[in-house]
């Protein structure tokens, strides 16, 4: 199974995620949005699979220093450019593996998707 797993280091639950990953002993290549960047057309596919409302983290920090205009109206296309402006507002971690997507980490959600 071909696992890619996108998310920034430090984050807690990204830590969480990978440490499951690792004792469960899945293969992953992992994407640093911090030095890597977030490509619009994965935001999008990510977004046309689980809606903006899962993909975009309202609850950060990032998202709450954005002026009023950006947080207004948030539709697919204004969240993709606002996501790869500012990857640290994608609900992390993102994986996109053989049989789909997931976002966030849910330990009983990624055991059943991922077996």
């Amino acid at each position: 199974m071909t696992i890619h797993f996108y998310g920034i280091p430090n984050c807690d639950t990204v830590k969480k995620a990978r440490k499951w990953l690792d004792a469960n002993g899945y293969d992953y290549t992992f994407h640093d949005y911090k030095k890597e960047g977030a490509d619009a057309g994965k935001i999008a596919a990510w977004i046309d699979a689980h809606g903006v409302d899962i993909v975009l983290n309202r609850r950060g920090t990032t998202f709450r220093k954005l002026s009023d205009d950006d947080k207004a109206d948030i539709d697919a296309v204004k969240a993709v450019r606002l996501l790869a402006a500012n990857p640290s507002m994608i609900k992390r971690p993102v994986v996109e593996h053989d049989g789909g997507i997931l976002v966030g980490f849910k330990e009983d959600t990624w055991s059943a998707e991922l077996s």
